[in-house]
Parts: C-alpha cells; sequence; structure tokens
C-alpha cells in the first residue's frame, strides 16, 4: 500500500513519532488523569500531525500556513503539558528530557516547513 504524500514531510514524521512517545508515556499516568491530562495532552499531540495533513492538501499559501499555525499552537500546548507533568512528579527527569527533546525537534521542522511554503514560489497564495 502506497503511503499518504504527508507522511513523506519530515515534519509530519517528527510529529507522530511524538504523538506515539505520548502515548507511551502517558499510559503511565494514574488513573485519576485519564480524564484530565492524560485527555488534553494526547489531544493536543495528535493535533499536531493532523494539522500538517490537512495543511498538506490545502491549496493556498494562507491556508497551509493557518493550519501548521494550529499545529505550533498544538505544540506549545504539549510543551506545556510537558512541564506541568513533570511538576507534578508524573513523570521523572529522564522523561522530561526526552519529551522535551522530541518537542523542539518537531517544532524547529514545523518551523522549517513553514518558512518553505512562505518561500516557495510554486504554491498559490
Amino acid at each position: 500500500m502506497e503511503p499518504f504524500s504527508f507522511e513523506k514531510i519530515i515534519a509530519w514524521q517528527k510529529a507522530n513519532a511524538f504523538t506515539q512517545l505520548v502515548y507511551q508515556i502517558t499510559k503511565q499516568f494514574p488513573e485519576d488523569e485519564r480524564f484530565g491530562l492524560v485527555s488534553q495532552f494526547r489531544r493536543a499531540a495528535v493535533s499536531i500531525g493532523a494539522n500538517i495533513a490537512e495543511g498538506y492538501k490545502k491549496l493556498s499559501k494562507a491556508d497551509k500556513l493557518r493550519l501548521l499555525n494550529i499545529a505550533e499552537g498544538s505544540l506549545a500546548e504539549c510543551e506545556n503539558y510537558i512541564i506541568l507533568s513533570r511538576q507534578l512528579t508524573l513523570i521523572d527527569n529522564d522523561e522530561y528530557v526526552l519529551l522535551h527533546q522530541r518537542a523542539e525537534e518537531t517544532g524547529r521542522l514545523l518551523t522549517a516547513y513553514s518558512n518553505g511554503i512562505i518561500n516557495n514560489k510554486g504554491i498559490k497564495d
């Protein structure tokens, strides 16, 4: 089966890997956080890749960039949850560092992808 075209975008690949890591780490959170922090953290993580994928199919730069900006906002939301999870001792320092590094890497690639769209003359305004 042929992969979807957006799967070739490195920013999407990193966002997808980050989301999988969020799911893996939040499995260990207490049951009483299932409908609180776990739900919010996972929803925000899923939103990153989903908005990259949706933006990929948009025709105009403005639409693409609006969705990538939403993805950046969701990533910032995740960064807040990473900090909060550490403060609440739901994750240890190693998990904090890993999540933080993956979030930063995803953010750098998301910014690069957005800048590529801004500078690409082949995409309709």
